[in-house]
């Protein structure tokens, strides 16, 4: 499976653990995702690289998989500015924690996320767990064309 929708199409990573980042990395590509990745390691990052694509004319991620426990900014906070800025509300959210918390996933919500997701434990079924979210959030959802906030018609 090749989950590239297009050669603009990329993943913005939030994500400050350095184990995590490269666990993804590896199981995006045992579940052949292609797209490029933006790896972000605070939540301060996170906003610059995506609001920075539309300073410099670049097509939004297609996908934001997010940490809640970010350094600077947590990724409730995150989640909160995307949804708040109409050239980024539209954009599919994540959370992809190791949180089983009730009040942790209610909040995920309650900020927009469209949908929550906890780290397995097992590397195997971390691949797995990457994987249906890549088919599912690039393959089999169809999300609003949007660039520079406007829609595309």
């Amino acid at each position: 499976m090749d989950a590239r929708r297009g050669g603009d199409s990329v993943i913005l990573l939030v994500e400050d653990n350095v184990d995590d980042v490269a666990l993804t990395m590896r199981a995006l590509d045992r579940a052949n995702i292609a797209n490029e990745v933006l790896v972000a390691q605070d939540g301060a990052e996170a906003l610059e690289m995506l609001f920075g694509r539309y300073d410099e004319g670049l097509q939004p991620p297609a996908l934001i998989l997010l940490d809640l426990n970010l350094p600077k900014i947590g990724g409730l906070k995150v989640l909160s500015r995307v949804r708040a800025d109409d050239r980024t509300k539209l954009i599919p959210t994540v959370i992809l924690t190791s949180s089983a918390e009730q009040e942790d996933i209610l909040a995920g919500y309650n900020h927009g996320a469209n949908a929550y997701v906890r780290k397995p434990v097992k590397f195997s079924e971390f691949v797995s767990v990457v994987s249906t979210l890549g088919m599912f959030w690039l393959l089999l959802n169809e999300s609003p064309s949007v660039k520079q906030g406007t829609s595309q018609k």
